[in-house]
């Protein structure tokens, strides 16, 4: 019923027959959807349908549901108008359906696809579960519907069984591993201040990254493929719940900002309950602008529950509709809709948390309020804190710089709204981290102290000024101080775990560093990152079985990485060999991040000329921001003269690698050098 609902479904929807048919369909799509409907009434048979336009309200949100629970038959209207529309009530109730249809018999007729115009079979923007039953064709917006109703007719007899999957009227359509490969951005060359191997602290919308060699934000694939969370044996915990970004379901599609900062205040409110476990944003949100159903997504992400929902705004009008589904049964817990002025948004976040709760049967402590006191009362500063976000989470260097302005404008306007003062703080270092200006790295950490000074409990201030304090001022005692503070107000939160493991790990202790990361591992399962960094601090520990694990499970959430590449080469080369190091290394030296790697994996294979020249043409490109790595060449062909001078570059660069010095194994040879010791105390690190 997509964008349109029948005015007496809501009605009737209770008392229908139980061998109704409910039509889907995009709003361009309604003059076929009727002349479908009009066929299949013509023959006896009860449809759900709607020629008016969208109405909403609870009742109509509920009637929905109740029809898409109760019909024999769901029929999705596929057209050239479903492929372009990313967006649309009609891809809900798709949801819906399959959903339901995952509760099942396999051979129990349900899913019943309509192409209605010449759309090809290569259609790949429809779930999955679609795929997998006959398709019906009829050309011409459905103007000759006499073998579907036909069908239909067969399909709601009592003996009626799935169909095969072909037939002469259409084809299974290709799983999306035999389809078209998703099209994937290019990563270029630029290095970033954080070498993944030791990890500095990269704030990325608002995670943790490490890695210096990660590539420059803006490589990142717009579409990562999504993989099961580790298989640990353990049963899934009856109190965990994902929250997945709301749908823009506003008429110019311009509020996709609002719908995730509705949905990641929520997940943040929920995650103060001590009994519930959240799954934090980054795996969370991965599965935006996918057909994952829920009960994959559950399934990936090792939980028992699903929040999902929409946002509806118009002016200073406001629709979010909400509903957490129990992945195991498709059963819906708790859903409800509300309908609010803008200004009320926050009201409504913290309703939606409790009402979670509740339905989960938690019981809150005193000290567990699910109400933020980290807002601003001012609507248009929230609103430039929103999109602050957003930019931030596209991750490139102009959206750093745009993201910039929109946290200065938002304090501008509050200018005791603590929360923006630290996404100030996180954008200008991450601008500052690009350009090496030192003023804006002062005003980064003037930003960070006054979010802190405004805010005394804010977890993102202490976060950000983790990152600030260990890659500009190498305050590392000031840096771990922030991070126990920001564990401490928000434990749950896999930003803060990160930022307590990096601490520690650049203090040398690395056990209890891993430990921290696979906490937040738990709650932060698809992190990508996360797991190169794992890797690495496994491979340094003298693990390289378990490094090479956690490696592949990034490659496999995105084949193109090119430092999760990287990291697969590095522990290659740790475990002899070689060859296969180098080949890894050669697949990403264009982009940069191999040439390093290709230095050292030629020096041990005895190939001396070759060494030289990727180094020397590392240095060319590299000088200016790949000092340590440079460095890190000529420790491995033990060369310390050369070693030590570059690292004196890399501490005037104030190059990220420099935090592995405790713990990267590469610089084991140089450790009894006087002039490590000094550059430790220079550092601020422990001998």
């Amino acid at each position: 019923m997509a964008e349109g609902n029948e005015s007496d479904a809501v009605d009737s929807a209770e008392s229908a027959r139980p061998d109704a048919v409910f039509i889907s369909y995009a709003s361009q799509d309604a003059s076929a959807a009727e002349r479908i409907a009009g066929a299949l009434r013509a023959a006896g048979i009860e449809v759900w349908f709607d020629q008016s336009e969208l109405r909403g309200g609870d009742a109509w949100d509920a009637s929905i549901r109740r029809q898409i629970k109760n019909c024999a038959l769901f029929i999705p209207v596929i057209s050239k108008n479903t492929h372009a529309r990313g967006e649309g009530y009609f891809r809900l109730e798709w949801k819906l359906a399959v959903d339901r249809s995952h509760l099942m018999a396999s051979d129990l007729p349900f899913l019943l696809p309509v192409v209605v115009d010449s759309t090809s079979d290569q259609e790949d923007r429809v779930p999955d579960r679609f795929r997998e039953v006959q398709w019906t064709r009829l050309p011409g917006g459905g103007a000759n519907a006499d073998a579907l109703v036909k069908r239909v007719q067969r399909l709601l007899s009592p003996a009626a069984t799935m169909p095969a999957a072909t037939s002469a009227q259409s084809s299974l359509l290709p799983t999306a591993s035999t389809g078209p490969a998703a099209a994937r951005s290019k990563f270029p060359g630029r290095w970033f201040v954080g070498w993944i191997a030791g990890g500095l602290v990269i704030i990325a919308a608002g995670y943790f990254v490490f890695d210096k060699f990660v590539p420059p934000r803006h490589s990142v694939p717009a579409a990562e493929k999504a993989v099961a969370a580790p298989v640990t044996g353990e049963q899934i915990s009856d109190k965990s719940v994902a929250v997945l970004p709301f749908t823009d379901m506003s008429e110019k599609h311009d509020q996709e900002y609002f719908g995730d900062g509705v949905a990641e205040e929520i997940l943040d409110l929920l995650a103060k309950a001590s009994q519930l476990e959240v799954i934090a944003r980054t795996s969370s949100f991965s599965f935006k602008g996918k057909s994952d159903d829920i009960p994959t997504i559950a399934g990936k992400l090792h939980v028992a529950y699903i929040l999902e929902g929409s946002v509806r705004r118009s002016g200073n009008r406001l629709r979010v509709t909400t509903q957490l589904v129990r992945a195991s049964t498709g059963v819906h817990m708790w859903s409800e809709s509300y309908d609010r002025d803008l200004k009320d948004i926050f009201t409504v976040q913290d309703e939606i948390a409790t009402a979670v709760v509740a339905a989960l049967k938690l019981q809150l402590l005193p000290s567990q309020p699910l109400v933020s006191t980290h807002r601003t009362a001012n609507q248009e500063a929230y609103a430039h804190y929103l999109r602050g976000l957003q930019l931030v989470r596209r991750d490139t260097h102009d959206d750093d710089r745009h993201a910039a302005d929109e946290f200065a404008a938002a304090v501008d306007l509050d200018p005791s709204y603590a929360a923006a003062y630290a996404g100030l703080a996180d954008s200008m270092y991450r601008v500052a981290d690009d350009n090496g200006d030192e003023a804006t790295f002062r005003r980064a950490v003037e930003a960070a102290d006054r979010s802190l000074s405004l805010d005394p409990e804010l977890p993102e201030g202490y976060i950000t000024r983790v990152r600030i304090r260990t890659g500009y001022s190498h305050d590392f005692a000031g840096a771990r101080a922030d991070a126990e503070r920001a564990l401490a107000l928000s434990p749950g939160d896999a930003r803060a775990q990160l930022a307590y493991a990096f601490v520690l790990i650049c203090s040398g202790n690395i056990t209890e560093g891993v430990a921290a990361e696979r906490k937040a591992l738990d709650i932060d399962p698809l992190n990508r990152l996360a797991w190169i960094s794992l890797a690495l601090r496994l491979l340094n520990s003298g693990h390289p079985a378990d490094a090479e694990q956690a490696g592949v499970r990034a490659l496999e959430m995105n084949p193109q990485s090119v430092h999760a590449q990287y990291v697969l080469a590095r522990i290659y080369l740790a475990e002899g060999r070689v060859q296969d190091a180098l080949n890894g290394f050669h697949r990403i030296e264009s982009d940069g991040l191999g040439g390093s790697g290709v230095a050292m994996a030629e020096y041990t294979m005895g190939h001396a000329r070759e060494s030289q020249a990727a180094l020397d043409r590392l240095i060319a490109a590299r000088s200016a921001d790949a000092a340590f790595q440079i460095a890190e060449v000529y420790a491995w062909r033990g060369d310390t003269e050369q070693a030590f001078r570059w690292l004196d570059r890399a501490y005037v660069q104030r190059d990220g690698g420099l935090t592995t010095m405790k713990t990267n194994p590469i610089l084991a040879p140089l450790r009894s050098d006087a002039r490590y010791k000094a550059l430790l105390r220079k550092m601020n690190l422990p001998e």
